[in-house]
C-alpha cells in the first residue's frame, strides 16, 4: 500500500474533547525552555503542560522542539505566547500547536481577534502555508484545511480588574474555549500586589470561575497550594495548573542542599566514603 493511500490523520485535541466533556484537566507549568526537561515531565501523569512564552526565554522554535519531545506521551500540550499578536498565533499554529493561552486579554475585541487569528477564512484570518507547516506534516494530512479549524482551542488570560470587568462579554466571544485566571497578575492589578491569597482576589477568582461556567466555558487557573487548587476544582474550574516546573526543582534541591549543610557533626552526611562504587554508579 503505497503512502498516498493512508494518508496522515490530524491529531485529535483531547484537551479541548475534555473540557467540553467537562473532565477536569490537572497541568503543570513548564518553564524550563528545554526539550529534555519537557520530555521528562511529559511522562509524569499530567494531563496538560503549559509551555511558557511568556515569562520564560521561549520562541518558536524552542517550543518547536518541545512540542516534538512531548509529542510521543500521553499528554497535551498548551503553548502562552508572550503576547496576542495575530502573527505569532499563526507561526505557534503552524508549529503544531493546537491549544494556546493568551495572556493579557482585557476585552472582548481582543478575544474576538484572537478566536479569529486561530481560524482559517472565511471564519478566520488564520493564513494559509500549510505546505510549510509541521501541523498538516507538510501537506501529508489528509483535508488538514478543513479539519484544522474544529481541533483548535483558544483559552484567554483575565488578569486585570479591567478583565474582570468585561469578563461575561470575553466569555461569551464564540470560539473561546476557556477563561484562565492569573492570580499574581490579578492580585497586582487589584492592588495586592505579591498576594494573590488575599481575600479579596480569592472571592474574585471564585465569581469569576462562576461567570465562565455560566457562559458555557471551562475555567482556568494555577496554584501550587494543593488545598486552593482542590478549592477552584470543587468551584467549576476544569483546566487546574498545580504546579511550576523551576519552583518544583529549585525547591527540591534547596531541601536537599538545607539537608546535608544542616547535618550534625560526625554524621554519616559529612563522613567520607570508602565503599567502591556500586555497579552502574555514575560519576
Amino acid at each position: 500500500m503505497s503512502i498516498d493511500e493512508c494518508p496522515l490523520k490530524i491529531p485529535l485535541n483531547t484537551f479541548k474533547q475534555a473540557l467540553r466533556e467537562g473532565r477536569p484537566q490537572i497541568g503543570l507549568w513548564v518553564g524550563l525552555a528545554d526539550p529534555n526537561a519537557a520530555e521528562a515531565l511529559a511522562g509524569t501523569g499530567f494531563d496538560w503542560l503549559l509551555l511558557d512564552g511568556e515569562h520564560a526565554p521561549n520562541d518558536p522554535r524552542s517550543v518547536l522542539a518541545q512540542l516534538r519531545a512531548v509529542a510521543p506521551y500521553p499528554v497535551h500540550a498548551v503553548v502562552r505566547p508572550v503576547t496576542g499578536d495575530v502573527a505569532l498565533v499563526k507561526q505557534y499554529l503552524d508549529i503544531g500547536a493546537q491549544t494556546l493561552l493568551v495572556p493579557m486579554v482585557d476585552t472582548a475585541e481582543q478575544a474576538a481577534l484572537m478566536a479569529r487569528a486561530m481560524r482559517y477564512p472565511p471564519e478566520g484570518i488564520r493564513g494559509l502555508g500549510a505546505a510549510l507547516a509541521r501541523a498538516s506534516r507538510w501537506n501529508q494530512v489528509e483535508d488538514y484545511l478543513q479539519q484544522a479549524d474544529a481541533q483548535m482551542c483558544l483559552l484567554v488570560q483575565a488578569e486585570s480588574v479591567q478583565a474582570i470587568g468585561n469578563l461575561a462579554a470575553i466569555a461569551a466571544v464564540q470560539d473561546v474555549d476557556g477563561v484562565f485566571f492569573g492570580p499574581a497578575d490579578l492580585a497586582a492589578s487589584m492592588g495586592h500586589r505579591g498576594n494573590p491569597a488575599h481575600p479579596e482576589v480569592q472571592r474574585t477568582i471564585l465569581a469569576g470561575i462562576s461567570t465562565v461556567r455560566a457562559a458555557g466555558k471551562a475555567a482556568g487557573v494555577l496554584t501550587a497550594d494543593p488545598q486552593l487548587a482542590q478549592r477552584y476544582l470543587d468551584a467549576g474550574a476544569l483546566f487546574v495548573a498545580v504546579g511550576v516546573d523551576t519552583t518544583l526543582l529549585v525547591r527540591a534541591a534547596r531541601d536537599l542542599s538545607a539537608r546535608f549543610r544542616t547535618a550534625p557533626a560526625g554524621s554519616s552526611a559529612e563522613q567520607p566514603t570508602t565503599d567502591p562504587p556500586a555497579a552502574g554508579r555514575v560519576h
